[in-house]
């Protein structure tokens, strides 16, 4: 791994500075599924047409039609949509206000796997989170979403910033090998602990 000076800071969003849990969209589908809540827990997941719907290859209603027919539900797009933006728990405002101070000393971008319809939902509820960064990367936006090497390797063109010089901050531990992999300099966040350590390492906070 890379001791080189950070020169760029990149932060995941969903994790690290919003607390999600999907557990939430399924208890909010549950009563519109013909499914018992077993098997719908059984069915949903990371599949293909989430990951597409990541990188922006479907929208929207795309998506939420495959997962009418894949959870067996029997729902408008509106009540789709609303268990789908329910996973938003709350802001990390502790690790929000590191990213402030630490953007004092570093510009601070964040990169996130995400959607259309997620970007509307926690733009409106957390609007201090998107201030908080200089630029946003965003899959559905970028075409490509982590743990892919295109996408990491794009990020850091935008950046214009070598790898070895980003410092990564993610939640999820295939997100961070692949950093790695990627030439970047990238820390597992289980919580802002993690995020300040890193920092007050580095002399990026005092």
């Amino acid at each position: 791994m890379s001791t080189l000076p950070p020169q760029a800071l990149l932060f995941d969003l969903g994790g690290v500075l919003i607390e999600i849990d999907f557990e939430r969209a399924l208890q909010s589908w549950e009563p519109l599924s013909r499914l018992a809540p077993a098997d719908m827990r059984r069915r949903f997941g990371l599949d293909e047409a989430y990951r597409r719907h990541e990188r922006g290859e479907i929208d929207g209603a795309q998506y939420f039609a495959h997962l009418a027919a894949r959870l067996e539900l029997d729902a408008s797009d509106d009540q789709i949509r609303a268990g789908w933006n329910s996973i938003f728990v709350g802001e990390i405002t502790e690790t929000t206000a590191l990213v402030l101070a630490a953007r004092a000393r570093l510009p601070c971008s964040a990169f996130s796997n995400t959607n259309a319809v997620h970007l509307q939902a926690f733009s409106a509820r957390f609007p201090a989170v998107n201030a908080a960064f200089d630029t946003l990367f965003l899959s559905h936006e970028l075409a490509c979403r982590k743990p892919e090497r295109a996408a990491f390797d794009l990020v850091a063109r935008r950046l214009g910033v070598a790898a070895p010089a980003i410092l990564f901050f993610d939640d999820l531990a295939d997100n961070v090998a692949a950093a790695i992999d990627a030439g970047l300099q990238a820390v597992l966040v289980r919580s802002p602990a993690d995020v300040r350590q890193a920092l007050l390492s580095r002399g990026l906070i005092a």
